[in-house]
């Protein structure tokens, strides 16, 4: 009798418990999309988890990279919430301001990022704003007089936003242009002088670019994350310029994407067992010895984190205060308005 019941008891547990271990994914191909052109971090960190995650789960599929640029991140979380495939052969890895950009904007969002199934993140890196040596800006100070162009790609993307702020709540004098289509297309427009400044991953800049900081032809202004670069240490987080509580408040939200590092989901709709087959994957790589090495000779510094702590950063962002989330709204990119067609 008491057999039985230990034996009913135990199929009950594994009924409710996800399964992991199957062939679901044996001659399955996953693609994780990049919502960032190719280079870049978010692109070349992609693609080193293409090659090793495969390892990490059962039935070892194939796995490609898509890069779907577009609508400053839009186009490829709009395609994951409404498009993607809900079997659990769609990854994605975002832009970390898309959440704060569905709160404090709305523009192009046709997503719930609450309802996404956040896999984990590679980690973060700062966000800094520099200008090309030529301008001779030396500091943020300068920018409250001189203005400079600085080039973006969409409203959503942490490279428009956080200048836009600046502007808007500090005084700053960036003009915003807007409509490249990814980050490497606004590093070309840098260096042609088509613009004169832009906001980015650090670790981007040092990886892609280490002449720009060796040959010293930018200039840093400010940065954005929980703690300065160690080798940043004389230039200001954004939350430091703050001149009383209520812009340190509004700040603080606006900076916290950064702690959300390079986050990868997958669509809702997904069922739980194979989210935590994905999310286990995940993590399994990012403790990979030799992915590890990998992205230390890439240049890419991995702090990962698991999906729960994503999911949770993600939801404290969304559900921010009013009070905070209705200043912060007032200092976001402006709309700007449709010119109305002449009738006759």
């Amino acid at each position: 009798m008491m057999y039985r019941t230990l034996l009913m008891a135990a199929v009950a547990i594994m009924a409710a418990s996800p399964i992991l271990a199957d062939d679901f994914y044996k001659g399955k191909t996953v693609t994780i999309i990049t919502s960032t052109g190719p280079g870049g971090s978010y692109d070349t960190i992609a693609r080193a988890i293409s090659r090793y995650m495969p390892r990490h789960l059962e039935g070892r599929p194939t796995m490609i990279v898509q890069n779907m640029p577009g609508g400053g991140n839009l186009l490829a979380t709009n395609h994951m919430y409404n498009i993607a495939a809900k079997d659990g052969t769609a990854l994605a890895t975002i832009n970390n301001a898309v959440p704060l950009h569905q709160i404090l904007d709305g523009r192009g969002v046709r997503f719930d990022a609450r309802k996404f199934n956040w896999i984990g993140s590679t980690g973060n890196s700062n966000s800094v704003t520099f200008a090309w040596h030529t301008t001779g800006v030396k500091s943020i100070k300068d920018l409250m007089t001189k203005e400079v162009i600085l080039g973006g790609t969409g409203p959503a993307s942490s490279i428009v936003i956080f200048p836009a702020v600046m502007n808007n709540l500090l005084g700053t004098r960036f003009k915003i242009v807007t409509g490249y289509k990814s980050s490497a297309a606004v590093d070309i427009a840098l260096e042609r002088g088509e613009v004169q400044s832009r906001s980015g991953s650090y670790e981007s800049a040092a990886t892609q670019h280490p002449d720009w900081i060796t040959g010293k032809k930018v200039v840093f202004l400010v940065q954005v994350g929980a703690r300065r670069e160690k080798t940043l240490p004389d230039v200001p987080l954004l939350t430091e310029l703050a001149r009383n509580d209520q812009e340190r408040e509004v700040l603080k939200l606006v900076s916290a994407p950064i702690l959300l590092g390079r986050p990868y989901l997958a669509p809702p709709g997904v069922n739980a067992a194979r989210v935590a087959q994905l999310r286990k994957g995940f993590a399994d790589t990012m403790a990979d010895a030799v992915f590890l090495a990998e992205t230390r000779r890439l240049g890419l510094d991995i702090a990962a984190m698991t999906g729960e702590e994503v999911a949770k950063v993600v939801d404290d962002t969304i559900n921010a205060a009013p009070e905070v989330v209705a200043q912060a709204k007032k200092v976001m990119p402006k709309r700007k308005a449709k010119k109305k067609k002449k009738s006759g």
